[in-house]
């Protein structure tokens, strides 16, 4: 059973709140040196810590990202997940030596720059109201940019949200990696995908967990550079066999 948030509360969250809430943001990068400095660039101001995760890029994505004000982390093994993982062992590390900088919510963004970092605020201002523990910013057509997904893009991502709606009564219109959740309830899900099925295993796990959850409309842009995922042949037939993993293995479980 899913549990879905809807209310107005949030219209009421002032963007001082905002700013004096302890916010993270994650940005996995793997050869984003020509788009990093953009999204860093875009990202509201009074964000608490902005951690670019450097993916094995051979390119100068970490340097850019550090003279962009970004605190940057190493991530020697390529993969989304690995990337993601690396910079919330950080956030648990210092927790550990620093409660007092515990996070209320991490935002994960890509560093593609096909995201509008902008909207940040919009994602944030539920679980600030405490409304929601998870959401997720869902790519609309009548806001997309034409050709800023690929068809077997636009396929994997109705397959698998059909599937979830169908087999676990999720409401689920996008696996959007543009998202913000509860600093506690992210780390009670206990991620492990390593690679493709981060966001998935993500929104699979609240449902579990009877997270809140709420779908915000966003903008979606051509990305710069070429994807690693929906660029290649491979990353495509790999994301999709991560994605229908993760929900066969919830569906044996249910």
């Amino acid at each position: 059973m899913h549990t879905s948030c809807r209310s107005n509360k949030s219209n009421s969250v002032s963007n001082a709140l905002v700013t004096k809430s302890k916010i993270v943001v994650i940005i996995p990068a793997k050869n984003e040196a020509k788009a990093i400095g953009h999204v860093l660039d875009d990202l509201p101001k009074g964000i608490k810590q902005v951690i670019v995760v450097d993916n094995a890029s051979s390119d100068d994505t970490a340097a850019v990202a550090r003279n962009h004000g970004a605190f940057v982390l190493e991530e020697p093994r390529s993969g989304y997940g690995y990337a993601c993982k690396k910079a919330m062992l950080h956030l648990s590390q210092k927790q550990e030596s620093q409660p007092e900088e515990r996070p209320d919510i991490v935002v994960f963004l890509d560093g593609d720059y096909s995201d509008y970092p902008e909207y940040l605020e919009a994602l944030v201002t539920p679980i600030i109201a405490n409304e929601c523990d998870l959401v997720i910013g869902a790519r609309q057509s009548e806001l997309m940019e034409k050709g800023a997904m690929t068809l077997p893009q636009r396929f994997g991502n109705w397959l698998a949200t059909f599937l979830m709606r169908h087999l676990f009564k999720a409401t689920y219109t996008d696996l959007g990696p543009f998202r913000a959740i509860d600093y506690q309830a992210l780390m009670a899900l206990n991620m492990v995908d390593n690679t493709y099925g981060w966001t998935i295993e993500m929104q699979l796990k609240a449902l579990k967990h009877k997270l809140r959850y709420q779908e915000i409309p966003v903008p979606y842009r051509n990305r710069i550079g070429v994807s690693k995922v929906s660029g290649t042949i491979k990353g495509v037939v790999m994301a999709g066999i991560k994605i229908l993993g993760w929900i066969g293995k919830y569906a044996l479980k249910s």
